[in-house]
């Protein structure tokens, strides 16, 4: 029996095509997971994915004096503001850096729309990316994800990176952030200087104020009372009534000589009335003094609180002048400046993307998540077997 070679050719093919039907059926999530992302990545990152230039910059916040600063008014004020050291100033840059404020204000100097929507970048690398309309806030999204500003806490820098897709727009909108963030110093300084002096100015008229009312109380007191000093009125009176005591005592012994020399001296009524007015004299100075409630003795105790006060509130008020005078001559003085570590470099060669990594990222992925899904197929079906 002979056979017709075209339908042994035939059925030949037909076997060829049905095995590799079945090894296709058998490995399609093989292929749709693993071979077609794996295909697809290799293409992208090694055929489409635009090249990404990185430029790097660093700085730091300096204080000129810093203990100097920390003691006077305007280092008290930059440690209640969060601003009392160069590590604290950096944190406030960073968080400018990253902010919508950075990017409006860089808008302003340097095309930022039009650096990151370069003819040079993909369509899935530039901006706006397929998924957004083009907004400020998809350009701040896009932003963030090529800027990055860290603090190193063990150097005390602050690094600054910033992706571009050519060397030299990347270097001049790290270098336009520098600028900004050196306004930025400068305006702290300047905010923390206008704070000191308010602060300094507002002393100085509370002290001024309480000057004038001390002033105003004293000068009532001796309009009330009209005596200008009652200490020095009181010493008067005190030399006074000894004087009185003094004669006093003279007419005293004079008396008692004439009583026992001659008893009826016509002279003696007369001088036992001088005795009795001097006495008197003495009783009145003396309850001048301290007699009554409205005694000089009261009187001297009224007048010398409101001597203290007024004393007290002209120290007070030659500490404030001095410290207004303190805070302008600091306010001259730059308090902290921003000081570039490393200039932003232009870069000569693209680092990103890491092609060779992107691509063994791409296929690890889809082989864990073949693998998981192969897993739970498998364990549903052991499952349904075993019910």
């Amino acid at each position: 029996m002979h056979h017709d070679p075209d339908l042994q050719r035939q059925a030949g093919e037909t076997t060829t095509q049905n095995k590799l039907l079945a090894l296709l059926k058998r490995w399609r999530w093989f292929g749709a997971f693993v071979i077609l992302p794996s295909l697809l990545g290799t293409l992208y990152f090694g055929f489409i994915a635009a090249d990404v230039y990185v430029s790097v910059s660093s700085f730091v916040i300096k204080a000129p004096n810093k203990q100097a600063a920390s003691s006077t008014s305007i280092g008290s004020i930059l440690q209640r503001t969060g601003l009392g050291g160069g590590q604290e100033q950096s944190n406030e840059i960073i968080g400018y850096l990253h902010s919508r404020d950075a990017l409006a204000d860089l808008s302003e100097s340097i095309d930022v729309r039009a650096a990151f929507s370069s003819a040079k970048a993909d369509p899935f690398s530039s901006f706006p990316q397929p998924w957004q309309t083009g907004s400020f806030e998809d350009l701040y999204t896009f932003y963030l994800s090529r800027v990055s500003a860290m603090p190193d806490p063990a150097g005390g820098l602050t690094q600054l990176k910033v992706e571009a897709f050519s060397p030299q727009d990347a270097q001049v909108i790290n270098l336009g952030l520098l600028k900004l963030s050196e306004n930025l110093v400068n305006q702290l300084n300047l905010r923390v200087n206008a704070q000191a002096i308010a602060e300094a100015e507002e002393r100085v008229a509370e002290a001024q104020k309480r000057v004038r009312d001390a002033r105003i109380r004293l000068g009532a007191y001796r309009n009330s009372t009209r005596i200008l000093d009652p200490q020095q009125e009181g010493m008067g009176v005190m030399e006074m009534s000894n004087e009185l005591i003094a004669q006093e005592t003279a007419l005293q012994a004079q008396l008692s000589q004439l009583q026992r020399l001659a008893p009826n001296h016509p002279s003696i009524p007369a001088l036992r009335e001088r005795i009795a007015a001097t006495r008197q004299q003495v009783y009145s100075q003396t309850s001048r003094a301290v007699g009554t409630s409205d005694g000089l003795a009261s009187r001297l105790s009224e007048y010398e609180n409101l001597m203290v006060e007024q004393e007290f509130a002209t120290q007070l008020l030659t500490v404030a002048n001095s410290s207004l005078e303190q805070a302008r001559v600091e306010a001259e003085q730059q308090q902290y400046y921003l000081e570039r570590v490393v200039e932003p470099n232009l870069p000569d060669a693209p680092i990103l993307p890491n092609r060779v990594m992107s691509i063994l990222a791409v296929i690890f992925a889809s082989l864990c998540i073949y693998l998981v899904g192969w897993m739970l197929s498998v364990g549903i079906r052991e499952h349904a077997s075993d019910s």
